[in-house]
């Protein structure tokens, strides 16, 4: 399938900015175009509010990082998307799905991501849930690093890092759900005092009780397991710092700090 895109430069985003001043130092720029593979959707989140649109980011030729969205395919994955990508270092690809129409915007639903150049096929990049983590912290690593190019993110050592989450050793729940982690956190402090794997375990999570229908709820997170209710117990969510969402057959919850809504499917 073949798409209309749409492209932005967001070369003066503090993110673009970072990303231009960590790759300044690299001559060679060969580019090479991909087409991309996307993931299946959890079947929960295609039910509950349809296909997802797409929001794509990644670091274009000149070094920047350049951002492209589509719509839903209409009859399945998404396919026949190719960007141009430099071929000299390890880059991410992150691909945000959304729900404008459930005023659910990109940054809301975790991404499935892309490592290049270890998640290559031939000439295509395969987009995986598992990967998401990764570029989101390639790129946190890429901000945190703005003032300090001698800590380029693409010369971080992404197959052990990678290797980490299938040891034993690993936090168990991190293992299980690679976004209980705060990446920036951890990114911030990589950059400020190196690298350690003992950082990365479980954001804290304050249990809480809300009035909403007991029924099974998903988060945004494609790794979480659902939360389910029944009429004998309490409705306890595990909240963590920022914004909190799930969604059900009743309706989306939205948690923030001390504030919540929820608001019933019409």
């Amino acid at each position: 399938m073949k798409t209309k895109k749409t492209t932005t430069l967001t070369a003066l985003t503090l993110t673009a900015l970072a990303l231009t001043l960590v790759f300044a130092s690299c001559a060679e720029r060969s580019p090479s175009g991909y087409i991309l593979e996307f993931p299946e959707v959890p079947a929960a989140w295609v039910y509950l509010l349809g296909e997802p649109h797409w929001r794509l980011e990644w670091i274009n030729p000149e070094g920047q990082k350049q951002t492209a969205d589509y719509p839903p395919a209409g009859n399945g994955k998404i396919e026949g998307i190719e960007i141009e990508i430099p071929i000299t270092w390890t880059n991410p690809v992150t691909a945000w799905p959304y729900w404008p129409g459930f005023n659910l915007p990109p940054n809301t639903f975790k991404p499935a991501g892309v490592l290049f150049p270890f998640d290559t096929n031939g000439n295509y990049l395969d987009l995986t849930w598992e990967a998401g983590p990764d570029t989101v912290f390639f790129w946190e690593l890429a901000l945190a690093s703005s003032e300090n190019t001698v800590r380029n993110p693409a010369n971080f050592d992404w197959p052990r890092f990678r290797e980490l989450f299938k040891s034993e050793t690993m936090n168990e729940a991190v293992r299980q759900d690679p976004w209980l982690v705060n990446w920036r956190s951890l990114a911030e402090r990589t950059i400020a005092s190196n690298f350690d794997r003992r950082r990365i375990v479980p954001e804290a999570v304050q249990l809480r009780e809300f009035s909403v229908p007991k029924v099974t709820w998903y988060s945004t997170s494609p790794f979480a397991e659902p939360v389910a209710f029944t009429d004998e117990e309490p409705q306890f969510f595990p909240v963590r710092p920022g914004l909190n969402i799930w969604i059900s057959t009743e309706g989306i919850l939205r948690v923030n700090g001390n504030s919540w809504v929820f608001s019933a499917w019409k």
